[in-house]
């Protein structure tokens, strides 16, 4: 993408505008309730805000204003899609296929089909999504499914190939899509970050807020990456003003991880309460999407062996891929049951994943395991991964 000299707008120009399409429609349909064209225009309006806030309140919001539709004006197309995606964003991987067979022409239609991939990935078979977005690039070369290969190599193929990817994919925006350019910056600077790049981390995050201003989401990252390189105090002070537009409860659980890492336990009792109260709260009302996270409150923040895996078995039993694999694995460790961790560890290595905290695990579960050879290769792999990877980061 060409930059230009225009002005640039940011995230706060954008949420205003959403705010205002999103009230200019729910004044319409006080007039007509029963115009379609509105209500699924409402339902994608809606959907774009809670994509640029973040808010799990505006994500349940959309999803039940969706479902109120589809139960008035039937399984209609564009709404079947909307719910299978808002379904995918939320773990509810079941619900999203489901979505998706309520309106059967949706089978044939190029969003419904990379929403496929994207389950596919989620469950596991990672060929198939690699596959399937390999020929809709072949019909449609579109940035986003760029960008999903991207994804796939930068966890399982070349990292130097998924940055290759996410250029392409830039290459592929208009001048109007900056958010989407930050998006893209942003993956690269986490690719960097995850290879214990910071510099280049850095880089990436800095264009994204030069090309999108005022992205809670690259606060977030710059948030993480400051706090890798132990500038607790500043890390602190920008995810407290995440926090406070976001309300996002991991961010809570790692604002009060960065208070104890620097001795202020009792400022991190209370985030970190907070988190678990909301993550509790969203089981409580059927949600699934916060069981990996209390998986891992369990087992880093609060220490409870027992309660760690109870929560990595039911997220491991909704989709099965190398992370939900590598959190159960570390969590039936954590409980002595040494054997079933190093086999379900070898299940997401088998996956080809590369990441340094998987190895790092691995390396600890087959030390465990009296396994002495695979656990220094695996210790040396993470290290050549990540050189870094022992430092802070934030459980997205």
């Amino acid at each position: 993408m060409t930059m230009t000299a225009a002005v640039i707008e940011g995230f706060e120009e954008e949420l205003a505008r959403a705010e205002q399409e999103i009230a200019k429609l729910r004044s319409r349909l006080q007039q007509t309730p029963a115009d379609l064209q509105s209500r699924v225009r409402l339902a994608y309006r809606m959907n774009h805000r809670a994509s640029l806030t973040g808010r799990m309140a505006d994500l349940e919001e959309t999803h039940a204003a969706v479902t109120t539709a589809i139960r008035e004006f039937g399984p209609k197309e564009d709404l079947c899609l909307l719910q299978a995606n808002l379904d995918a964003h939320l773990h509810r991987i079941a619900n999203a296929r489901n979505d998706l067979a309520m309106a059967p022409c949706l089978a044939g239609r190029f969003e419904a089909r990379t929403l496929l991939a994207d389950l596919d990935f989620q469950e596991g078979r990672y060929e198939e999504a690699r596959l399937t977005l390999e020929e809709l690039m072949r019909e449609n070369r579109t940035w986003d499914n760029l960008a999903r290969l991207a994804h796939w190599e930068s966890r399982l193929g070349d990292p130097e190939k998924a940055d290759e990817l996410y250029m392409q994919a830039e290459d592929e925006l208009t001048a109007k899509q900056m958010r989407s350019y930050a998006w893209l910056e942003l993956e690269r600077g986490l690719l960097d970050f995850r290879m214990g790049r910071f510099a280049d981390a850095r880089r990436h995050y800095a264009r994204a807020d030069e090309t999108y201003p005022g992205y809670w989401h690259t606060d977030e990252h710059v948030a993480e990456l400051l706090a890798a390189e132990d500038q607790f105090d500043t890390a602190a002070a920008l995810l407290l003003e995440v926090i406070e537009r976001t309300h996002k409860p991991e961010l809570q659980q790692a604002l009060g991880e960065i208070y104890i890492l620097t001795g202020r336990s009792d400022e991190a009792e209370p985030w970190l309460d907070k988190a678990l109260a909301s993550y509790l709260d969203s089981v409580k009302r059927g949600g699934v999407h916060y069981l990996h996270h209390l998986a891992d409150f369990y087992t880093d923040v609060r220490p409870n062996p027992a309660e760690a895996l109870a929560w990595a078995r039911k997220d491991h039993a909704l989709r099965s891929n190398f992370s939900t694999q590598a959190a159960l694995a570390w969590a039936l460790h954590l409980n002595g049951e040494i054997a079933e961790a190093a086999a379900t560890i070898e299940a997401a290595l088998t996956s080809g994943v590369k990441d340094a905290m998987i190895d790092s695990c691995a390396a600890e579960i087959f030390a465990s395991a009296g396994r002495a050879v695979e656990s220094r290769t695996y210790a040396d792999a993470a290290l050549q991964l990540n050189p870094r990877h022992g430092t802070f980061h934030i459980h997205h």
